[in-house]
């Protein structure tokens, strides 16, 4: 007789075990295996004592007394009693406890399991600078405090190191503002002269819709030839809410963080899009500073400059929309804040130069702070942040120049982000 034994999660039928062959048996504990018991049969092995004999239920004769007998010897143990002590084995010692069950076997094609638990890690680059835009580098963790929702939060790392740095340089380029836009984006060119062995840029262009210029590069040369290269556009409409869209939209599939040039007039013509949609795609695109740089004002003195002051208060009749200048303006400076950078609004065309090369040192001089959030939940909801600076005893703290002189400073950092969702 044979017993086959089949486990659930396995297809392997086991070998088949003859029953003259279980003495000796171990117990193997094996995932899925289901154990049988075998009635009819002892186990041996596993610790269990062996049953005394039960005395039979026939009479038998009583033993003859010898008087001779030898009384059991003191070992024996029990009582005496009128006709001599009773022999009673002494109680043997106990057996050792039973060895453990053997591992678990891989089997093969059997797939590995293993628990998982995600835990949300939160990364806030922050700037500290005076309010002329140099740069505070003297502080230390303990001069940082970070809250989230109002709760304050454990700072886990902290940094302040120039990483590489991947960017992006958005440029409006329509044939309205072709003269303008084309200073523009030469000026930028300062910006990816700083560009170091490690880093990426890409240049993008847009009017109706965005066009690729040059991917991303480590080649300064391949972004100048780029910017030479470009030539007027035919198209005089300018959809920015599109062409941001799309830009964040790509960026949001690159891993690490991410910078955002982004060089325009602020006007939106296209109107396929509302600026309450353009701005949860902002606040939900991970991992992005924004850094606009307005050049309505130069705008505004180019067509005065060249008589067409009517274009640049925002008349239909020549495609733009009623939006005017300042409330674009106001919404690139929401893009800043939103994601921790810093809007630019040159008032000359020589200034374009130098505010490119401001945005690099803002972009190659910061603190990033790291930290898991006191709500872990991955909810998809809207986390609003703070970031304080104090001094070492916990106090204001307090910035002086090389005169002992109390200095102006500002902190810079996103006004919040938004948590995985994870769908049940």
């Amino acid at each position: 007789m044979a017993v086959a034994v089949r486990g659930p999660m396995f297809s392997t039928v086991f070998s088949l075990i003859p029953i003259n062959k279980v003495t000796g048996l171990r117990k193997v504990l094996l995932s899925g295996v289901v154990a049988v018991g075998l009635a009819t049969m002892p186990v041996l092995g596993f610790g269990q004592q062996d049953q005394t004999s039960q005395p039979s239920s026939s009479p038998q004769a009583a033993p003859q007394q010898n008087p001779n007998q030898q009384e059991a010897p003191p070992d024996a143990g029990g009582p005496k009693g009128d006709s001599g002590p009773y022999a009673m084995p002494k109680k043997g010692e106990e057996p050792p406890p039973p060895p453990p069950p053997d591992r678990p076997k891989k089997v093969e094609g059997m797939p590995d399991y293993s628990i998982h638990v995600e835990v949300p890690l939160v990364t806030v680059p922050v700037m500290v600078t005076t309010k002329d835009g140099q740069f505070i580098s003297s502080l230390k963790k303990e001069n940082f405090r970070i809250f989230e929702d109002g709760a304050e939060q454990k700072i886990n790392d902290f940094k302040i190191e120039e990483a590489p740095i991947t960017a992006v340089l958005l440029v409006e380029f329509a044939s309205t503002t072709y003269q303008m836009e084309l200073q523009a984006l030469q000026a930028s060119y300062a910006f990816a002269s700083t560009l170091k062995k490690d880093d990426w840029v890409a240049v993008i262009s847009y009017a109706m819709k965005p066009e690729i210029l040059v991917d991303f590069t480590q080649d300064k040369n391949a972004i100048q030839q780029a910017l030479n290269g470009l030539r007027m556009p035919m198209g005089s409409e300018t959809w920015e809410f599109e062409a941001l869209y799309d830009t964040l939209d790509r960026l949001d599939r690159i891993e690490g963080h991410k910078y955002l040039i982004f060089i325009s007039t602020g006007v939106d013509t296209g109107l396929k899009l509302t600026l309450d949609q353009i701005l949860k795609k902002v606040k939900t695109t991970k991992d992005v500073t924004i850094f606009p740089v307005s050049i309505g004002w130069l705008m505004r003195e180019w067509c005065e400059t060249h008589g067409y002051t009517q274009y640049c208060h925002g008349m239909a009749s020549l495609g733009m929309s009623s939006i005017d200048f300042l409330q674009a303006d106001n919404e690139m400076q929401t893009f800043a804040r939103l994601t921790g950078g810093r809007f630019y609004q040159p008032r000359f065309t020589g200034d374009l130069t130098d505010t490119f090369k401001d945005i690099a040192g803002d972009i190659r001089h910061q603190y990033t702070i790291t930290y898991h959030p006191t709500n872990p939940k991955l909810d998809g909801s809207y986390r609003k942040l703070k970031v304080d600076v104090i001094a070492d005893n916990g106090g204001p703290l307090k910035i002086r120049d090389q005169k002992g002189k109390d200095l102006k400073y500002q902190v810079i950092a996103r006004e919040g982000y938004t948590a995985r969702h994870t769908v049940d």
